[in-house]
């Protein structure tokens, strides 16, 4: 269990705790009694109140979160919608303590509900930001741009979409390291899961090797190599041919297609497996080399 889900149980268990004891306590002492909407008021009564409203929303919001991260579907668009759905939830909560607490204490809610439009106003001015954020979230999971669990690429950084939400996407990359971008800068995504990936592999071989021989050898230990990684590889790799004449030897260029989160260790495979595979047809790969030529002086 990840520490995240612990801390979750643990926050689920302490407000239904809280709940179970002052409900009762409330009860038996004849602290709950509603007396309708006046002025604002707070004695032990009210203070009662809303600790146990507090605590029963927190509660019911971390039971649903709680459910929400048990569902584990194999689909990138239903993680997408549960990820943004539990973001949700915990601004709905907060919206309901405030409002809920604010009638409690004997706040006349409808008053404020029909100022709202100016305070939306001022505050929309002044969080420009995060409404961008909240609608851009919103069309970008709408428009199925990206999904959790898809592999992408945003300003140089390159991870695996983690987590959704209303104002912001996590990316991990390969080393745990977690990116939290703002959704209004989500531009320019490269969604590397959209496609079938290559993991790119390239060879030298001397300029004195028998090519006609070799080629004619390469589709043999491309069948071996795939027969041995199939848990990488999708298919047979590939002999694109001669990609270079380069100073010291001929560069031969392979691909193999491979899912995008094994892009790197599937060209790391090719190296291995074809550097042994050359040697095994008695094919040394060349390196750089610095003739000395003495002339003799008149």
């Amino acid at each position: 269990m990840t520490p995240e889900k612990k801390s979750r149980i643990i926050r689920m268990c302490v407000c239904a705790g809280v709940l179970a004891i002052l409900i009762p306590v409330a009860f038996l002492t004849g602290l709950i009694r509603w007396n309708g909407f006046g002025n604002v008021k707070m004695n032990l009564s009210i203070f009662v109140r809303l600790l146990i409203m507090i605590a029963g929303v927190l509660c019911l919001e971390a039971v649903l979160v709680f459910v929400l991260n048990l569902i584990k579907p194999k689909k990138h668009r239903v993680r997408t919608v549960l990820s943004v759905v539990a973001s949700v939830l915990k601004y709905v909560a907060a919206i309901v303590i405030v409002c809920w607490g604010l009638s409690i204490i004997g706040v006349n809610v409808s008053t404020i509900v029909a100022s709202v439009g100016i305070v939306a106003l001022v505050v929309g001015f002044s969080a420009e930001s995060l409404i961008a954020d909240m609608v851009t979230g919103a069309f970008m999971v709408f428009e199925n741009q990206y999904n959790v669990g898809d592999i992408v690429e945003v300003g140089g950084f390159r991870g695996t979409v983690s987590s959704i939400g209303l104002r912001t996407t996590c990316i991990t990359d390969p080393g745990g390291n977690v990116k939290i971008v703002n959704n209004s800068a989500m531009k320019n995504i490269l969604n590397r899961s959209d496609k079938p990936s290559r993991a790119a592999c390239e060879i030298a071989v001397p300029y004195g090797t028998d090519f006609r021989k070799l080629e004619s050898e390469i589709p043999g230990l491309l069948q071996r190599i795939y027969d041995e990684h199939t848990d990488v590889l999708k298919d047979v790799p590939k002999y694109l041919g001669v990609n270079q004449l380069a100073d010291s030897g001929v560069v031969l260029k392979f691909i193999g297609e491979v899912d995008e989160s094994n892009i790197f260790s599937g060209a790391r495979l090719l190296n291995h497996d074809l550097l042994l595979g050359f040697k095994d047809l008695g094919v040394e790969c060349p390196f750089p080399q610095v003739d000395v030529h003495n002339i003799p002086a008149n």
